[in-house]
């Protein structure tokens, strides 16, 4: 499992640096696009509690919960590819179809970068009920080293990385949760130390549904449905190919087995509230 995030990983690194060539870098607009009116389901939203002030991997055991989240990354390279038309989209609304589908809550960990290319697309998921938002890091930079080859944020520089994506968070997103999750998952403890000192709390998982870059659908439901238990976080990926071209594929399953065996699908709010 290590081993296959580990390539994962690796594979997501080659593919942020793929227009590294290229002489200039095109910047995030300033500018905040109009959100269309979205109507959810009619479930109430879950405030987030008060956030724990330590490192965060699953829920309580006891709780017959389980989290799903969605990473939505975005980085320079990921920005160029999409400008230049190597890349269509960093967003696979199938996946947001299905949680809605299913009346399934979720918690998207987004980067600054991430929203400010979607800023739209962000305010009307905010909308849904089902779903929460948490910061994800502006541009996926690293919080150490070494970390699968990201680039990697000067120690100084963490904590207003935090608290700037933090910023475009609130400006896209009534009622952010107050999480954070690590690029590539890697930190140290001076990396938790940054984060903590931005008044979030870092929230990781303790399973790895190996969407990043997988192909067999199949795989990824078995995966995650073999891993999971009460108060597990389970990591996937929002972006759709290339970054995880079947995670879309793979989550009516998820979902399906998951409520086979008597476990409730909660936000990361909701978990963390009995942790």
């Amino acid at each position: 499992m290590r081993l296959r995030h580990l390539i994962a990983v690796l594979l997501l690194s080659a593919s942020a640096c793929s227009a590294g060539h290229e002489h200039t870098v095109a910047r995030p607009p300033r500018g905040r696009a109009p959100a269309p009116r979205r109507t959810g389901p009619a479930v109430a939203a879950t405030p987030a509690p008060p956030s724990p002030r330590h490192m965060v991997f699953h829920g309580a055991r006891d709780s017959g919960m389980v989290a799903l989240t969605f990473d939505a990354d975005m980085t320079p390279g990921m920005w160029r590819s999409l400008d230049a038309g190597r890349i269509k989209s960093s967003y696979d609304r199938r996946i947001i179809g299905t949680l809605d589908a299913t009346h399934t809550p979720a918690t998207i960990f987004a980067t600054g970068m991430w929203i400010r290319r979607y800023p739209a697309v962000t305010k009307t998921l905010a909308a849904d009920p089902l779903l929460e938002f948490a910061n994800h890091s502006y541009e996926h930079s690293a919080f150490t080293a070494p970390c699968y080859g990201l680039p990697v944020l000067p120690a100084h520089d963490r904590t207003e990385d935090v608290r700037h994506a933090a910023r475009i968070l609130r400006d896209h997103v009534p009622a952010p949760t107050p999480y954070f999750r690590f690029p590539g998952g890697c930190h140290d403890q001076g990396a938790v130390r940054a984060v903590l000192a931005a008044g979030v709390t870092p929230v990781q998982w303790d399973v790895i549904s190996g969407d990043a870059f997988g192909h067999d659908p199949h795989a990824i439901t078995r995966t995650v449905l073999k891993e999971a238990k009460g108060g597990s976080i389970v990591v996937m990926h929002l972006n759709g190919a290339p970054t995880a071209p079947e995670t879309h594929a793979a989550l009516p399953g998820i979902i399906t087995g998951l409520r086979a065996r008597g476990l409730r699908l909660v936000k990361v709010s909701e978990l963390l509230k009995a942790h």
